[in-house]
């Protein structure tokens, strides 16, 4: 499946769903972002099964603000429609065919008990 790219339109319902979703927040003038962007490329053509999207940070101002991002390439990992990953930084090909082993290995059930309890806990300074 090759990548597809994401607008503050289409982020909501594209990482709500079920499944595996890694975006790629980047920018033509990135020349870290320029090395990964085959990578990641390359992995959406190996993984069919999960949806790869690229997020154009200079046209998507608004939104990779509203998600935080302060470096590119930033790499957001979701399942199931919850955030389990987010790194600043380009990943090697062994490194990105990792993240994508422990994105599908999580325990989904075991994830959303312990977000639950993190939420429930009273906030300590």
């Amino acid at each position: 499946m090759a990548t597809t790219e994401i607008t503050k339109d289409t982020l909501e319902q594209t990482i709500s769903g079920d499944g595996i979703v890694l975006l790629d927040f980047w920018a033509a003038w990135c020349g870290p972002c320029r090395m990964f962007g085959p990578i990641f490329e390359e992995s959406s053509a190996q993984h069919d099964d999960i949806t790869f999207g690229k997020i154009d940070t200079e046209a998507e101002q608004e939104l990779a603000g509203a998600l935080q991002i302060t470096s590119i390439p930033t790499l957001m990992a979701f399942r199931d429609g919850v955030l389990v990953f987010r790194q600043a930084g380009a990943l090697p090909a062994p490194q990105l065919e990792q993240l994508i082993g422990a994105v599908r290995d999580l325990d989904m059930d075991d994830v959303r008990k312990q977000l639950a309890e993190q939420q429930a806990a009273p906030d300590q300074a």
